[in-house]
């Protein structure tokens, strides 16, 4: 038989793929079929490469050379691709501030396209673990708090990758919302736990299309997930009639032969548990043939069927990498994750008024774009809040010191109009947990500007600022100057210890290579701001669920966020859900009925200021809650809206009554009775209206 090219042909058939592959399955030794179960390279090409993550693509499964089959060739995001000098977007938490999941599906194109320039045929940048704890050292690197919301930004972002014909992962499957024990612990759910809260945004991305999934390091109610039956085969291909390839994470996601029974199809990076160890497993009846067989087709099915479909570019040249399109699309992407938490009318400042503005903060003047573990991106410029406001203002205007010095960031308050503190994290506080023979040598002591000293990242270690920052704060408010922070962090930052020393807040996030440039606008007005929190920000860190960055075991429950808080009737200090605007904005005319399987909802939205502005809607659904507890509200939908000076607009929203059914064992059951229907700005602003099902 004549080995395929792998060159898109639009008009391949399901059928044809099928029995293409059952043709190769024919020719292929047992070791060659193990050996695509599993990476291939890693380790030798991570050596050659000085340490540096991303430096090539990374051979991750599949391929035979005999058989001239490409292998899976990976990239990994979710900030860009890690690359060369790719794009750097906002992080990925930053985006589900925006709740634009058309911008998500633009940035996912773009980072498919420079995927593809870059050689790479498999990305990892969909990342849609769930927000449990703002300690989480990766909260970063996914969208939030909330499943709904989860789903819907994974999915826009897996179908923009895919756009270009480069295989997506969904990722980590399933439970990993801690940095520092992942490694190790185990996660206690049950089954309402499990499918209501921290598995139905992976399905909403699986049903949208994507087409492979990535394993978590830790375990499941006693299981690692990369060898967990329960997980991979029982839920993913039986219950949900997933089709596509699984594949474990890097390093220590296998620890058995039996990973491969069990619903793992690839190992990698490298075959350190499959391999031979497999190939002897099947030959000595430990492992049936045909879980091979089953892990090598749904791989070639996935590659066949991407190969086969047409580019929608003639070509993926170099020049596509960090283009202006992309740069602009960055920028876009910065500007509207900004979420403006308190004003006392203090913003947007005037440039005639501020003659001298003061920019204090170390992070001022740092490219601070996140972590520096497997999402890090190395864009050919940052542009830091400093840079930003001297580009804008003109550096004779702008004035900066930092907490290292007090005196001299005193000096700077006093002799300015207003002041800038940017407080918050890099990446020795929070990101990707690397430290010992896990992180590959990470650890090591540096070769290069590209690692940093150990240990880096990890879970927080508390949820406030570093009492330097707040001291800089304290102490430019003591100028009398207006001031206002803008915080640079993953997720949740504790405000009580000094909110009331100043005029306004800003969640101006890990903002990527054009935040300063975004920063700048906002503050002075030529952008209005209209990100909102993904996120609930507490008054106080007991009000979240219990954390333990070093735990062994741990249960998740259904309850943390907003849905926590609202049980309890704790009042969050920002909701999830909450961002102030240079406009106002007013609802009305809620209006909500079932039809079609289905709870359709309207809502009209009024621009009430002077100036043209966006407002992110949000619909919530309750359920009866008599069958069982429910929370009082959960996500159902949310859209932005564009409106100028006085207009108004209507939100409409299709509510799938299948979306509120609960998990009663192995079922699913929709409760009867009367729903409450909410729709607002955000999950503690809302109109209410009720309606029977």
């Amino acid at each position: 038989m004549t080995a395929p090219t792998l060159t898109p042909q639009s008009t391949e058939t399901q059928q044809t793929v099928a029995a293409e592959v059952e043709a190769l399955l024919a020719q292929m030794t047992l070791a060659e079929k193990v050996e695509m179960m599993s990476g291939q390279g890693f380790f030798t090409a991570l050596q050659e490469d000085n340490r540096v993550w991303g430096a090539r693509p990374y051979r991750a499964g599949g391929g035979n050379a005999r058989l001239g089959l490409s292998p899976l060739w990976f990239t990994d995001g979710p900030r860009g691709v890690t690359r060369g000098n790719s794009t750097c977007f906002p992080c990925t938490m930053a985006r589900g501030a925006t709740f634009d999941a058309n911008l998500e599906l633009r940035i996912g194109e773009a980072m498919g396209i420079e995927g593809r320039a870059q050689d790479c045929n498999f990305s990892g940048a969909v990342c849609i673990n769930l927000l449990r704890h703002p300690a989480w050292g990766r909260a970063q690197e996914t969208y939030g708090e909330d499943p709904w919301h989860l789903g819907v930004m994974g999915a826009a972002m897996g179908t923009g990758i895919q756009t270009h014909n480069i295989i997506a992962t969904v990722k980590h499957f399933a439970l990993n919302s801690m940095e520092n024990a992942r490694f190790k612990v185990n996660v206690l759910a049950d089954e309402r736990a499990l499918h209501e809260v921290y598995l139905p945004h992976f399905k909403h991305c699986l049903d949208a299309g994507i087409a492979s999934v990535m394993t978590s390091y830790n375990k499941v109610n006693g299981e690692y997930c990369g060898q967990d039956r329960v997980l991979l085969t029982e839920i993913l291909r039986d219950e949900w009639k997933f089709t596509g390839f699984v594949h474990s994470d890097w390093v220590r996601g296998v620890y058995k032969v039996y990973g491969a029974s069990a619903g793992l199809d690839i190992e990698n990076p490298e075959p350190l548990v499959f391999g031979e160890k497999l190939v002897t497993a099947v030959e000595e009846g430990l492992v049936e043939p045909y879980v091979v067989d089953r892990a090598c087709r749904r791989i070639l099915t996935t590659q066949l069927a991407f190969a086969r479909r047409e580019d929608p570019l003639p070509a993926y040249g170099k020049e596509l990498i960090a283009c202006n399109a992309h740069r602009a699309l960055a920028l876009e992407a910065a500007r509207k994750c900004a979420v403006l938490l308190e004003n006392d009318g203090m913003l947007p400042l005037r440039r005639e008024k501020t003659r001298k503005l003061a920019v204090l903060g170390a992070l001022a003047a740092l490219e601070n774009t996140g972590d520096n573990g497997s999402s890090r991106v190395r864009p050919p410029y940052v542009i830091t809040p400093l840079a930003g406001l001297r580009a804008m203002l003109g550096e004779e205007a702008v004035l900066h010191a930092d907490e290292s010095d007090l005196d001299a960031a005193r000096a700077a308050a006093d002799a300015a109009d207003a002041v800038l503190v940017v407080a918050g994290y890099t990446a020795k506080e929070e990101g990707e947990y690397i430290l010992g023979d896990i992180a590959l040598g990470a650890d090591k002591k540096p070769r290069g500007p590209s690692l940093s000293p150990t240990p880096i990242g990890g879970d927080r270690v508390g949820l406030s600022l570093p009492e330097a920052q707040v001291a800089l704060i304290k102490a430019a408010a003591a100028s009398g100057k207006p001031v206002v922070v803008a915080i640079v962090a993953g997720s949740a930052v504790l405000v009580e210890e000094w909110r009331g020393d100043v005029n306004a807040i800003l969640m101006s996030f890990y903002a990527g290579m054009e935040g300063g440039t975004a920063l700048a606008e906002v503050l002075f007005g030529d952008v209005c701001p209209s990100g909102k929190l993904p996120f609930t920000v507490a008054r106080d860190a007991t009000h979240y669920p219990f954390f333990d960055r070093d735990a062994d075991e741990i249960t998740y429950d259904l309850w943390h966020g907003y849905t926590k808080l609202e049980r309890e009737g704790i009042a969050p200090r920002y909701a999830f859900g909450h961002g102030l605007s240079y406009a106002g904005f007013a609802y009305s005319a809620l209006n909500a009925r079932v039809a079609r399987e289905a709870i359709e909802v309207s809502v009209a939205v009024r621009n009430t200021g002077d100036e043209a502005a966006d407002e992110v809607v949000q619909c919530y659904i309750g359920a009866p809650g008599v069958e069982a507890e429910r929370a009082v509200k959960q996500l159902r939908g949310f859209a932005r809206v564009s409106l100028a000076p006085g207009e108004t607009a209507i939100a409409r929203f299709t509510v799938a009554l299948d979306t509120m059914r609960w998990r009663a064992g192995q079922d699913w059951r929709l409760e009867r009775g009367t729903y409450r229907v909410y729709a607002g700005g955000s999950s503690a602003q809302c109109l209410e209206t009720s309606i029977e099902v």
